[in-house]
């Protein structure tokens, strides 16, 4: 049982099949490969020279090699490549979660055990396949390695805090007689603050940004190396998480200059001026 998401346009349907229509249901990649971002719903395909009307745009989270593929109805499929009656797979797309999966799995075998004449409970029978099974393992598995990225981006945003902190502290030591000038021709302490601040900002946002596009790099030379790997192919940095990025190295940037700040702002202007 599979589940795949219809991005435009329909799936193939009973009509389709009763019919023997040249009805096709491409994959994502497909659709992007042979019409790039043209609408293709009602366009015509050519499937091992046999034309198909194209009646949607399907996706599917199982990775590239999945929305690669073409569905088109068996019905027609049996007169085009003569395959008779013979049928070596009926795949079944439901949107249920997993007690609703397992539970429709039940009543699929039950009716083609009474349709058949067979035992429901004899394995050797009939096979089936339920892939929300290995889909809900994957989950289980990515959750724990999302968890385990966002452990490791914590503690090294909180080391990177740490670092431009001390640079900070260091920077506001070495103006320390800039800062008791501008004090003395009247800034006042939020001022020096916001300086101070927005100095880190800048620090740790271009940092940040620099990182960014070395880790997309990275991905794409990863990609080249071993294409056989779906989930390392087409690495790209989606709008949602630019700004999420944005908003952690703005808030990780202030955090990090507010101390630096603080004591930049308690400098008083005479000591400073005599300092050298």
């Amino acid at each position: 049982m599979e589940k795949v998401y219809i991005l435009q346009g329909r799936f193939i349907n009973e009509i389709d099949m009763r019919e023997h229509r040249k009805m096709a249901c491409i994959g994502r990649l497909v659709k992007t490969g042979l019409f790039g971002r043209n609408n293709p719903i009602g366009k015509m395909i050519s499937v091992n020279g046999i034309p198909f009307k194209v009646v949607g745009v399907f996706n599917d989270k199982g990775g590239d090699r999945d929305v690669r593929r073409i569905y088109i109805p068996y019905s027609t499929a049996q007169i085009i490549y003569s395959l008779d009656n013979k049928v070596g797979r009926i795949p079944i797309q439901t949107n249920a979660n997993l007690e609703e999966s397992l539970a429709m799995e039940k009543k699929v075998k039950n009716l083609l055990a009474k349709t058949h004449d067979f035992d429901p409970n004899d394995p050797r029978a009939i096979h089936i396949w339920n892939t929300i099974e290995d889909f809900m393992e994957f989950t289980n598995l990515f959750s724990m390695i999302r968890k385990f990225i966002w452990f490791i981006g914590i503690m090294t945003i909180i080391a990177g805090i740490v670092g431009v902190s001390n640079i900070m502290i260091i920077i506001v030591k070495e103006r320390t007689k800039e800062i008791g000038i501008r004090k003395a021709i009247g800034a006042s302490p939020g001022s020096i603050i916001g300086l101070i601040m927005l100095e880190s900002v800048l620090i740790t946002s271009f940092a940040g940004y620099i990182g960014l596009v070395v880790g997309t790099f990275v991905l794409e030379a990863i990609s080249k190396y071993v294409p056989a790997l779906d989930y390392f192919r087409n690495p790209e940095v989606d709008i949602q998480t630019a700004l999420i990025a944005t908003a952690v190295l703005v808030i990780s940037g202030a955090v990090a200059g507010l101390i630096p700040a603080m004591r930049a702002a308690n400098v008083k202007p005479i000591e400073a001026l005599r300092d050298e």
